[in-house]
């Protein structure tokens, strides 16, 4: 069943409306216009230093913008007491998980009855409900982050803000626990907008993604839009694609996984394209086998990687080959 808001209609959660934030003479976000859907997951998505954090805060109502205004919707009261916010660092005070996760709900003046019952009930679905008598400081990395979910979930806020929700875990932690949340946050929390870094996590975790480089929005719009039409080769590439330029100077974007080197007399999927491809290097990543080289087109050469299928027999260093993609798409089309 598909969530409300996810295709963006009906009112917006959140608006940015003509928002710039400078510091130190720099502007380090500046969003004309931007909404935000209501009732749906929304990825805040680019690397680092693009001005995901600042855009949470702004919404949390922790900064303010030099100009311009960010609005929240009559659902969360139009005010900051109607957000919870998830920090990337846990911060947990003296005393028990228990006693950290009520502290929130005691500062909104929610009776103890109730209180008590939303505490148990997002420490269960955080996995840490055999913690709450434990001191809040004495938790391992995963423990903390869990905790940390769990305090903004037990506000039952109309918008949640989770700022790298995922970042403190190993990767066996982070693995195990990405599942988990994505059923967590569409059966609870509502309105959500999370901030990653990490693609896998984006498309894991998002119904609609707002891809951010150096403080400005590339792209914006439910996740498969976004995906199919990246508008800009430095956004494709963001979004896992190889971007190639063929000989009539179209550029396009090969999206991740799909370059094949061609089996026999298999035919071509419908609208393949075909590229060549210099080997450099066979490389044996745990189970899979991947042959890391160059694409060769009248513009230059392009490096990336194509996995191996069982049965491919790998091919030799030096070695051109021509290889196949499915799915190629036209960059800014």
């Amino acid at each position: 069943m598909s969530r409300p808001g996810t295709g963006g209609a009906g009112a917006p959660a959140v608006v940015f409306d003509g928002v710039r934030v400078v510091r130190e003479r720099r502007t380090i976000l500046d969003v004309p216009r931007l909404a935000l859907p209501a009732d749906a997951v929304t990825v805040l998505f680019g690397p680092n230093g693009g001005g995901k954090t600042t855009m949470l805060r702004l919404i949390a109502g922790l900064e303010r913008p030099d100009a311009g205004v960010v609005r929240l919707a009559a659902g969360a009261g139009g005010r900051r007491d109607g957000v919870a916010y998830g920090f990337q660092e846990p911060v947990f005070l003296r005393g028990t998980v228990r006693m950290n996760l009520e502290l929130g709900l005691t500062l909104r003046k929610v009776p103890p009855m109730e209180r008590v019952a939303r505490v148990r009930a997002a420490a269960d679905e955080c996995g840490i409900g055999h913690l709450l008598e434990r001191d809040a400081r004495t938790l391992s990395v995963g423990e903390a982050q869990r905790a940390n979910l769990a305090r903004a979930l037990a506000l039952g806020a109309p918008i949640t803000l989770l700022d790298e929700p995922l970042a403190a875990f190993d990767r066996v932690g982070r693995v195990a626990f990405l599942d988990e949340l994505a059923v967590l946050l569409r059966r609870r929390a509502g309105t959500v907008v999370l901030v990653t870094h990490d693609r896998e996590e984006a498309l894991r975790l998002g119904d609609h993604m707002v891809v951010l480089v150096a403080g400005r929005v590339r792209a914006a719009g439910p996740l498969r839009a976004v995906l199919e039409r990246p508008p800009d080769p430095e956004t494709a590439e963001l979004l896992g694609y190889t971007v190639v330029v063929d000989g009539r100077g179209v550029t396009l974007g090969i999206p991740p996984g799909a370059l094949r080197i061609p089996r026999g007399a298999v035919p071509l999927a419908p609208g393949a394209r075909c590229f060549r491809f210099r080997v450099e290097r066979v490389l044996e990543v745990g189970l899979e086998t991947r042959v890391r080289g160059r694409i060769l087109t009248p513009a230059g050469e392009v490096a990336t990687e194509i996995a191996l299928l069982a049965g491919d027999v790998p091919p030799v260093p030096g070695e051109v080959l021509e290889v196949s993609a499915a799915g190629c798409v036209a960059i800014g089309s």
